[in-house]
């Protein structure tokens, strides 16, 4: 036997071995730092949130009064007021921002272009746009350069880094392709720079205990509650449309009602559960999921905002808005969180890679600190092309799936005629699908048991509790204002 000839077989052997093992952790086991950072494409920055930036405040002021003795003694230089070969234009009121110099030590810069120089401290200004005038001054984190002002949207104000030399850019500027790079206005593609937003409307500040306007009594004239207690069962619990409702109950009951007036029930029982819809205490758990779809108003697409508990199921806070900007997103998170003092501390936010939800989660932290700051769980795309997808796709589907629920009974509308309808019908089912609905995985019973609506033996009754639950949630509210 070739001892020699067996030795370099083995050795073979175990190189093919090596080689597959190796191919086998780089594709299924990658390493922790790439497994979590799905940044690697420049592609994919503009799903990015950058971080907060620095915030300078403005020098105090200087004195002519002491500048110009003060220059005459450290440098033995006078300085004079402007003598003018033809009068001077400038108003008479006119003073420097920085130091308060008078009218004869200024003079125009650049001519008619509106630039204005001191001479005693030397410093540029223009009347119309002053920059001394702002109280501070936002810097890049990066390389300390101030922000420029881009850009104004409806809700908030862009700040951009432009420094070419900024490391923030030069990073990202290494990701681009060559391809794009050599392209005209390639690098616009990209995101590149270190971008800002400022809101202008507060969205903390907003109250979310607001009722609607133009609601109906429940004082009845031609019908009872129980009456409308059913046109909510058949309505919102089996999704028959306003009119399908008016026929059933013409056939089943032989209770001819409008589907107007139907409408207007509907109306005045979600303005009575909406508050104790909103304010029940769910026992949230530490991992929310959150997602938004669409629905139309008058043919135009309107979004749904959806936060869900992970383990119990239950919608915890949910928003209608015309846009699908970051203001109904941190409402919606307000509502989330509105029985939280502080965040748990193995707390997680799973979102798709839309970038309101970072940015949410920064103004979180910008308005209360260390006690709601949180990082988004980004599971972006339909497979999972990285382990961040692959780990958390099932919270992903569990709120696409509420999608998909809340569409089916959406669909029987056919869109509704304003907003106020929209946010009407969704307060309904909210309620219905977090008091009411049987769910499979509670082995058919509700996700939140109430005890006064156990004693009830049907849905009508249950609804009519529901609705006696509001009443008493909206007079307590109404006595913590008072009070």
């Amino acid at each position: 036997m070739d001892i020699i000839g067996y030795l370099l077989d083995f050795i073979q052997f175990q190189y093919r071995q090596i080689c597959w093992l190796l191919l086998f952790i780089c594709k299924y086991i990658p390493l922790k730092q790439w497994a979590f950072d799905d940044s690697n494409s420049p592609k994919y920055q503009k799903f990015k949130i950058d971080e907060l930036p620095r915030i300078g405040f403005r020098q105090d002021e200087w004195d002519w009064h002491l500048l110009i003795p003060y220059f005459e003694f450290k440098y033995n230089k006078k300085i004079r007021p402007i003598s003018r070969r033809k009068d001077c234009d400038l108003p008479d009121n006119c003073k420097c921002p920085a130091c308060n110099a008078p009218k004869p030590y200024l003079y125009r810069n650049n001519g008619k272009g509106g630039q204005i120089k001191c001479k005693v401290c030397d410093t540029n200004f223009t009347p119309q746009d002053n920059r001394f005038s702002r109280q501070y001054i936002l810097r890049c984190p990066h390389c300390g350069h101030s922000l420029v002002h881009k850009k104004d949207r409806k809700h908030f104000v862009i700040h951009k880094c432009v420094n070419p030399k900024c490391p923030y850019y030069l990073h990202n500027l290494k990701k681009v392709d060559k391809e794009h790079l050599q392209k005209p206005y390639g690098k616009n593609e990209y995101k590149l720079h270190y971008i800002y937003r400022e809101f202008t409307l507060d969205f903390f500040s907003m109250d979310l205990n607001s009722l609607p306007k133009n609601a109906s009594s429940l004082k009845f004239s031609k019908f009872d509650s129980h009456v409308m207690s059913l046109c909510l069962t058949l309505h919102i619990n089996l999704e028959l449309s306003l009119r399908k409702t008016s026929q059933a109950l013409k056939d089943l009951y032989n209770i001819r009602i409008s589907h107007q007036q139907i409408a207007n029930y509907c109306k005045t029982a979600a303005i009575c559960v909406k508050p104790f819809v909103d304010n029940y205490d769910y026992q949230a758990g530490d991992i929310f999921t959150a997602d938004e779809t669409y629905i139309k108003i008058r043919g135009i697409k309107t979004y749904i905002w959806f936060i869900m508990d992970a383990a119990k199921r239950s919608i915890i806070g949910y928003q209608v808005s015309d846009n699908r900007g970051v203001g109904p997103c941190i409402l919606a998170m307000r509502m989330a969180f509105r029985h939280f003092k502080e965040l748990p501390k193995e707390f997680r936010f799973i979102a798709d890679g839309y970038s309101a939800y970072p940015l949410a989660a920064q103004q979180f932290f910008r308005e209360f600190g260390d006690r709601f700051k949180f990082s988004i769980t980004q599971v972006i795309g339909l497979t999972n092309d990285n382990a961040v997808s692959k780990e958390f796709r099932p919270f992903k589907q569990m709120i696409e799936r509420l999608n998909r629920t809340y569409k089916s009974s959406y669909r029987k509308t056919n869109g509704f005629d304003n907003i106020d309808g929209a946010n009407y019908d969704l307060a309904l089912w909210v309620a219905y699908y977090n008091f009411l609905r049987p769910h499979k995985h509670k082995n058919y019973n509700v996700l939140n048991k109430v005890e006064m609506l156990e004693g009830a033996d049907n849905m009508p009754g249950k609804w009519q509790l529901l609705i006696f639950l509001g009443q008493q949630t909206i007079l307590n509210l109404q006595k913590q204002t008072t009070t």
